[in-house]
């Protein structure tokens, strides 16, 4: 797996925006099984697919995004389909972080990406789309562009 990290907000300046990583995994590579537990991960998958090995096995698709619910905790991996998969693995505070885990994916997202939290809101639109004011993401070959626009309020342990 080759992992470029993209943004990395140590200070809480970016409100509950932690991380995003542009991560490229080859055909049928995996993450390995691993934990979360308290953040959020938005993962929007720029090409190829990938598997979610935890729940149903949601297979995601260039165009999807899937969010990621870890709450209270879970342990999954997620695999590459035959052709690889390059995801923009976007990591948050968690909205809930007692919540029992979810997964849920946003087919072919194009526009605005519900995702049921007041302090981030998702855009996703092609480059030569007018994208909304926000922090901008084109990740370098992709022809996708990602717009985040985040409540900048800094958490209490920011401070």
């Amino acid at each position: 797996m080759e992992q470029s990290v993209v943004v990395e907000a140590h200070d809480g300046s970016l409100g509950p925006l932690l991380r995003v990583a542009d991560d490229r995994l080859g055909a049928g590579e995996s993450y390995g099984a691993h934990d979360h537990r308290a953040v959020d991960v938005v993962a929007v998958v720029l090409a190829g697919s990938l598997t979610h090995a935890w729940g149903d096995g949601t297979t995601l698709r260039a165009g999807d995004v899937g969010v990621l619910r870890a709450g209270a905790g879970l342990r999954h991996d997620e695999r590459a389909g035959t052709a690889g998969a390059r995801v923009l693995q976007c990591y948050l505070r968690p909205a809930d972080a007692d919540a029992p885990a979810a997964h849920e994916v946003v087919a072919g997202a194009v526009g605005w990406v519900a995702l049921a939290r007041p302090d981030a809101r998702l855009w996703i639109g092609a480059a030569e789309d007018a994208a909304p004011d926000g922090l901008r993401l084109a990740p370098e070959g992709s022809g996708t562009v990602v717009v985040w626009q985040l409540d900048a309020v800094r958490p209490a342990w920011a401070d």
